[in-house]
């Protein structure tokens, strides 16, 4: 399907090209993670990444990819289990951490079955936080493996332990692939990648997800591809309300981004559309 209104093909600035950023190997590259209180350092027993060592499915931890508000992604080296490929390693932080204040948007329809921890959540508990960080870490990892089933461009989800989640890396030991912001996208290209994201959200739509925080600082950029990633937040439009006004902001965020390179695209008509088959059941 061709989402594109207006494509101008007159010529575009080009913006300099950023140097890409290499970080250096830390000597311990668990020691910037908050676990379970306030203090930051953490004993061998309370490592989030032990049990994918303990499990095989990696060998070694190689160096911090990115920390953030939400979580802290390592670069690690295989193990037998993985196949010895270089994998990532994302490590929640807890609640009061994270960047998502208002999470009843994205909380809304979600249902927790313990009555205990539902009791929890409700009377805002540290017990309450604990549950709902860990909710929102599975509710990443089963989106994952549920869109990657769905053959979405989304890294490949291999284990979840605790508060952490293992999944494939995109990258090389050197560097990760570039967030699509830092990108300078080749003129003749853009196009197509424009459809490529469109189609992308369709088909998540499709197996009823909406991103809820897309935008040009999530999807990645390998080898002349895209790869979308961070959906701890994505939200089912069955039992969701906000939907659609999340879907429109999605589509808004990336139509904004591909506008300096000439394609013209109508963001609230591509998200209606979108929606509207999504209803009807013709996606």
């Amino acid at each position: 399907m061709d989402y594109t209104d207006v494509f101008d093909d007159e010529p575009v600035r080009q913006r300099a090209a950023r140097p890409k950023v290499r970080r250096t190997k830390q000597e311990s590259p668990l020691s910037d993670i908050e676990h379970g209180g306030d203090n930051p350092q953490l004993e061998a027993q309370d490592d989030p990444l032990q049990p994918f060592l303990d499990e095989s499915w990696i060998r070694k931890v190689l160096h911090v990819v990115k920390s953030g508000k939400e979580a802290t992604v390592y670069c690690c080296e295989g193990g037998a289990a993985s196949g010895g490929e270089l994998l990532a390693a994302k490590v929640y932080r807890s609640r009061n951490n994270r960047g998502f204040k208002n999470d009843s948007i994205y909380q809304e329809g979600r249902i927790v079955l313990d009555a205990h921890e539902r009791r929890a959540v409700k009377n805002k508990s540290r017990k309450g936080r604990e549950v709902q960080a860990g909710e929102w870490m599975s509710h990443e990892w089963e989106t994952l493996r549920a869109l990657h089933a769905a053959g979405a461009a989304v890294p490949r989800p291999y284990a979840q332990r605790g508060n952490a989640l293992l999944m494939e890396y995109v990258g090389d030991q050197d560097s990760a692939a570039p967030p699509l912001h830092r990108v300078d996208l080749d003129r003749g290209d853009t196009r197509r990648l424009f459809e490529v994201a469109m189609a992308q959200i369709e088909l998540w739509l499709t197996h009823n997800r909406v991103h809820a925080d897309l935008s040009p600082y999530n999807v990645l950029v390998s080898r002349e591809r895209l790869v979308f990633i961070d959906f701890p937040q994505a939200v089912d439009p069955r039992s969701n309300s906000n939907a659609l006004a999340l879907l429109e902001r999605d589509i808004a965020n990336l139509c904004r981004y591909w506008e300096q390179y000439g394609v013209r695209a109508d963001a609230n008509r591509i998200s209606r559309k979108m929606w509207s088959r999504y209803i009807r059941g013709d996606l």
